[in-house]
């Protein structure tokens, strides 16, 4: 998903399974015979244990976004990096749960632990076995995409609290190599696809260990991210969001931009997902200096959210789902007495 170019989505929760049987089932198998939830871990997998070099370019709107990357295992050590070609120049290295990114011209580096089962590109975001009851699978076909040959299926929401998927998956391996979100309406909200790609090529294991240790001349900052609970931090919701499971919650600094200098005080960010979609609630103190009016912003493509102020706390929903469903969300947050 186009998440993976905005850090605090893409970077989700993934699924565990032991490293010979993924490898087996990501070699398995085809979307007319898995189910849902194994067509998803297949995709999953095939981008956790393959090498491979490509560009992905993200299209929404009149944006456009790309990124190079590069991808290696070593055992059960995931290697990645990922450059990106447009917007604000930045590289961002990960080993596992270690993640590194390097902002050039600020001459910043943000060194943080995030969970190690998220990797490019993070199709599936939690071992979720109640999916099934959210999404249909719907085999469409074959088609190409870079060059490759690719079957194509569509997941479809069953209910309106969600978007739509379509994904092209690399027949041998099952490596997404093209999606789309749609919305309730099944209108293309986003689409993101590789323009080129090498499978199985000859990623240096050593090279990227080695270009993720350099950092001299850069100021190293490392956030300080706190794994709490709501209910520690004074929060809940009156009801879930159907489907809608909690996978987390953190207590982290406020990021701004590098050229802005380092992050201030901290913030609650409450993870919530349905296997595919993603929301977090983010809940601070609020500021009027900061804190403009509550509403809603389409952050481009397919990411929304919705802020509201709660008494002297300011919070915002954020994520790949329809406005609907980010109301649900903010509605039913209050602080506990």
């Amino acid at each position: 998903m186009s998440a993976w170019f905005r850090p605090a989505v893409f970077w989700a929760v993934g699924i565990c399974l032991g490293l010979g049987s993924c490898w087996t089932l990501a070699q398995q198998g085809s979307a007319t015979d898995l189910t849902l939830k194994n067509w998803l871990v297949r995709a999953h997998e095939a981008s956790r244990y393959r090498a491979y070099t490509g560009t992905f370019v993200v299209s929404s709107g009149t944006g456009l976004a790309s990124a190079r990357i590069w991808h290696v295992c070593e055992g059960n050590q995931q290697l990645e990096r990922v450059e990106s070609l447009s917007g604000i120049p930045r590289a961002t290295f990960r080993r596992n749960d270690l993640v590194l990114t390097l902002f050039p011209q600020a001459r910043v580096a943000v060194v943080e632990n995030r969970e190690p089962l998220g990797l490019f590109p993070a199709l599936l975001k939690s071992n979720d076995h109640a999916i099934n009851e959210f999404y249909h699978l719907r085999p469409l076909g074959s088609g190409r995409v870079a060059g490759f040959d690719t079957e194509l299926v569509q997941l479809q929401p069953k209910d309106r609290l969600r978007f739509g998927y379509k994904v092209w998956s690399e027949k041998r391996t099952g490596l997404v190599m093209q999606l789309q979100t749609l919305d309730t309406d099944g209108r293309l909200l986003e689409q993101s696809a590789f323009s080129e790609l090498q499978l199985d090529a000859p990623v240096s294991v050593g090279q990227l260990h080695q270009m993720m240790s350099d950092t001299a001349g850069y100021r190293v900052e490392r956030p300080a991210i706190e794994h709490v609970t709501a209910d520690s931090q004074g929060w809940a919701l009156r009801q879930l969001v159907a489907g809608f499971k909690p996978t987390g919650c953190f207590k982290r600094p406020i990021s701004r931009p590098p050229s802005a200098g380092s992050v201030s005080d901290g913030a609650m960010q409450w993870v919530f997902s349905d296997g595919l979609a993603t929301v977090s609630l983010f809940v601070e103190t609020f500021d009027a200096r900061r804190h403009g009016r509550e509403g809603y912003t389409n952050l481009g493509g397919a990411s929304h959210a919705l802020t509201r102020r709660i008494d002297d706390w300011w919070a915002s929903a954020v994520g790949e789902v329809p406005l609907t469903t980010l109301m649900a969300f903010v509605v039913a947050l209050e602080r506990k007495k």
